[in-house]
């Protein structure tokens, strides 16, 4: 393609102050008498590239990194447009060997165990964010913890699906997001006395450092489940605020102090629910319920 441009300077041979400039060569010259100026020209614009098979979907960049890939984002992959260089499809033998190619190349990014460890836990985090309804900064969360954990060679010997569900239930501790071990041991399918042990041994050796959760934050899943009222909802948080306040809820299961003022909050303005409701609800047993119950009526003089 032949592009006229006038702020370019004048032919040093005719002094023609018509410059073309060629984009398909890279070729500065005179419209007049032909002098190549330079053949080594850069590009400015955009270059507007499509990275999907979609061709209409064209983009500047493609996918960013992200330490929830095992190659972090960053590996190249041999494209699905079966077209070459001039755009023209490929042949059918040629087809086939880019195929077997794509599988290669696919094979050949994890060629050692532990990157196909990493690889393989990775994509049973991806399965449990949607099976337990995780955002993406608690999947990044999990996959810098796991990373660690391989580089201090705790993995080893180790279910990855343990470990997996450690990291996850270490996550959603630390961004505060309300998932108990009986959650993740159930989305995982796994028992829960694995997932605890493994979280012991990450919390141990990588000396990790988690905040108190704040009971508040289970009140609107518990209700949620139990089909409370937004008034009972709103009565229990008040209740717990005080009780925070007054500090009656420090070293007690979070969930348990939650079920507990929904049931006060039950009985104060009549809805009509059982502590049994309540339990099925939080995953709390009764006998924990009615002693949390005892606690906060002393703090609150309910």
């Amino acid at each position: 393609m032949l592009k006229s441009t006038t702020t370019t300077p004048k032919c040093p041979s005719c002094l023609n102050k018509k410059i073309v400039t060629d984009q398909n060569t890279g070729e500065l010259f005179c419209s007049k008498c032909g002098l190549v100026i330079t053949d080594k020209i850069a590009d400015t614009g955009a270059e507007w590239r499509s990275f999907s098979s979609d061709e209409g979907n064209k983009a500047r960049t493609g996918a960013g990194t992200s330490i929830r890939m095992h190659d972090m984002g960053l590996s190249t992959i041999i494209g699905v447009a079966n077209k070459d260089s001039t755009g023209k499809p490929l042949s059918a033998s040629v087809k086939s060997s880019i195929e077997r190619l794509r599988t290669w190349d696919s094979r050949s990014q994890a060629n050692s165990s532990a990157d196909r460890n990493l690889r393989q836990a990775l994509n049973e985090m991806d399965k449990l964010k949607d099976k337990l309804a995780l955002t993406d900064a608690v999947i990044e969360k999990a996959a810098y913890i796991y990373r660690k954990a391989m580089e201090r060679k705790l993995v080893r010997g180790r279910s990855i699906q343990g470990l997996v569900a450690a990291c996850l239930y270490a996550s959603c501790r630390n961004t505060e997001t309300p998932r108990t071990l009986d959650d993740i041991s159930q989305g995982i399918n796994i028992r829960r006395k694995d997932v605890a042990r493994c979280y012991r041994l990450l919390f141990r050796e990588l000396e990790l450092k988690m905040p108190v959760v704040d009971p508040i934050k289970g009140v609107s899943r518990i209700a949620s489940t139990a089909g409370l009222s937004e008034k009972c909802k709103r009565n229990s948080i008040e209740m717990l605020k005080k009780a925070k306040k007054l500090g009656g809820v420090a070293g007690k299961d979070p969930m348990g102090i939650a079920a507990a003022a929904l049931y006060l909050s039950c009985i104060s303005i009549g809805e009509a629910k059982s502590q049994k409701d309540i339990s099925q609800a939080s995953g709390v047993t009764e006998v924990t319920i009615r002693n949390r119950c005892a606690g906060l009526r002393k703090i609150l003089d309910i």
